[in-house]
């Protein structure tokens, strides 16, 4: 049978030409790295990198009913998103179990944008369409209509500031913004932990975006360092630290449900909340060498207690650090585990949030 072609986004030559190492990321041919994950990540924590993240999906739902509908879908509360705001949110099934966890932003009173993961778009837009039908709103596919850059770090808005004829929106705030030619859908969120901004454009513009950022100092990032710099901050990666098989109260993202507006699972959702969960994910750290990795047992004494879902040697904080599910009465930061790695148990200490902190610059 022959290989299905990886979709690519319009920028992969800019990442053939820049020497990116590409790999198969949920069907698209993707840069895990340029120079290296470790530099890339630095890059990002000291000044500005940009991601191509392309292949992230969009749904638009727009029409009278268009807040009703996404109110049903989505688990937070979408009547507090004003317009050109932007909220975080999952999507449940009826069980709870989380389909998917994305970014919805007001484009305007009764039109919205949601971004949605790559491997799970496809799945996403028929759950928005199935739904569609009982409300006065139209859904459609806008994964074509956009490309996606993610532009992170401390000099990110002074690096996308200087590209852009218009003032840039505050963090969780979205805005329209002539950007290398084109207007640009800038939005105040991201998946690192730095300051900075997420362009979507036309697909054409990407490019000269793109070349305009490296030219003002930016640096290229791949999918490596991108999921290291989540991983020290504890934001969730969806097939890793979440998914069907887990509700929102175990995955630690009860404070983005909320189960009186009647979503769609809110009431297996409310259930978890109030009788507790048996397992918990819960950041951790190595207290000695060693690197986790997912799906590596955690372990006290005799008894395995959980389960490694996201792992990576920190290139800040230079140990091992990582996300498992373990049980609940495990979950309190201090309480010490081991965590075995291809046979050898290695220390490890139960963490708070976020695992990496941004010490303040002194006056």
């Amino acid at each position: 049978m022959e290989a299905t072609a990886l979709k690519r986004t319009s920028l992969y030559e800019r990442h053939v030409t820049a020497g990116a190492r590409l790999v198969d990321f949920a069907g698209w041919e993707m840069p895990v790295q340029y120079e290296g994950v470790r530099q890339e990540h630095i890059a990002v924590r000291t000044a500005c990198g940009v991601f191509d993240v392309s292949h992230m999906g969009e749904i638009e739902t727009s029409g009278p009913q268009a807040g009703e509908l996404l109110q049903r879908l989505l688990a937070n509360d979408v009547g507090k998103i004003a317009v050109g705001g932007a909220q975080y949110s999952v999507l449940c099934r009826d069980d709870g179990g989380i389909l998917d966890d994305l970014f919805t932003y007001r484009l305007a009173e009764d039109r919205f944008l949601t971004v949605t993961n790559a491997a799970n778009h496809e799945r996403d837009f028929a759950w928005f369409r199935d739904h569609a039908a009982d409300f006065d709103a139209e859904v459609s596919d806008a994964i074509d209509r956009y490309a996606m850059l993610a532009v992170q770090g401390p000099r990110a808005r002074e690096i996308v500031g200087g590209t852009a004829a218009g003032e840039l929106p505050p963090r969780m705030r979205t805005g329209t913004v002539p950007i290398a030619g084109a207007d640009a859908l800038v939005c105040g969120t991201g998946y690192t932990g730095e300051d900075g901004v997420e362009v979507l454009i036309d697909p054409a513009a990407a490019p000269r975006l793109w070349d305009d950022l490296l030219g003002a100092g930016a640096t290229a990032a791949g999918l490596g360092a991108r999921d290291t710099l989540r991983l020290e901050v504890c934001f969730h990666l969806y097939g890793n630290d979440m998914d069907t098989s887990r509700n929102p109260i175990e995955a630690g993202l009860g404070w983005c449900c909320k189960e009186e507006t009647g979503f769609i699972g809110s009431e297996a959702v409310a259930g978890a909340r109030a009788e507790g969960t048996a397992e918990r994910l819960s950041p951790f750290a190595f207290t000695g060498p060693g690197i986790p990795r997912q799906g590596n047992p955690v372990v006290r004494g005799s008894d395995r207690v959980g389960v490694v879902t996201s792992g990576t040697l920190s290139p800040c904080l230079e140990r091992g650090i990582g996300m498992a599910y373990v049980r609940s009465e495990l979950a309190e930061p201090g309480t010490e585990v081991e965590i075995d790695v291809r046979g050898r148990r290695r220390p490890a200490r139960v963490e708070s949030r976020p695992l990496y902190q941004r010490e303040e610059e002194e006056d």
